[in-house]
């Protein structure tokens, strides 16, 4: 059983993805917050046994965000992991959410496809999942990064040099839109 916590500030939001999440019997919602300082009081109020596993994570909320709320829940709650659940699909957002901790990245577009298999990818399989969408724009920031020259300032080819070839292949897939079950055909 998954215990899962949902932070988003749209009621709307955290209902449709509690209809998605209670098609699965592994999971257990513990706990819903309407944004990130709600989330941190109502993680203060538990005791160790008490806490989710998986939080999903918006990161546009009054008060305090999702990056802001990860980071320092990452740094209290370090067994906790956070899947960030957004309707934004730009650079920094994306860069910012796993800099501060968060174990994947999906479209709320396509949480009805995606997030059993991405709650299991994370909880199982020590996964990162990420919308194609994502995967894509992902690999395309390492490309760049790794096409500047070695030793320019800007130069970053040992980010995508610490990829294996498989791991290197298996974010190409996703980009291209491919499920895990496929990739792993």
């Amino acid at each position: 059983m998954v215990r899962i916590a949902l932070v988003d500030d749209s009621m709307v939001n955290r209902r449709t993805v509690r209809q998605v999440l209670l098609q699965d019997a592994r999971h257990e919602i513990v706990m819903e917050a309407h944004d990130g300082r709600d989330f941190l009081e109502r993680m203060e109020a538990l005791h160790e046994d008490g806490y989710p596993d998986l939080v999903l994570m918006d990161l546009d909320m009054p008060h305090m965000g999702g990056v802001e709320t990860i980071a320092v829940a990452n740094m209290k709650y370090p067994k906790v992991k956070y899947l960030v659940l957004t309707v934004f699909d730009d650079d920094d957002k994306l860069f910012e959410a796993i800099r501060s901790g968060a174990s994947g990245y999906i479209l709320k577009d396509d949480v009805s496809e995606m997030l059993n298999e991405a709650i299991f990818n994370i909880q199982n399989l020590n996964g990162a999942p990420m919308s194609p969408a994502i995967a894509r724009r992902t690999l395309q920031l390492l490309k760049s990064v790794t096409s500047k020259p070695l030793g320019s300032p800007e130069g970053g080819s040992h980010l995508l040099a610490a990829l294996t070839d498989r791991e290197q292949e298996v974010l190409r897939l996703l980009g291209e839109g491919k499920n895990y079950k496929r990739i792993a055909e």
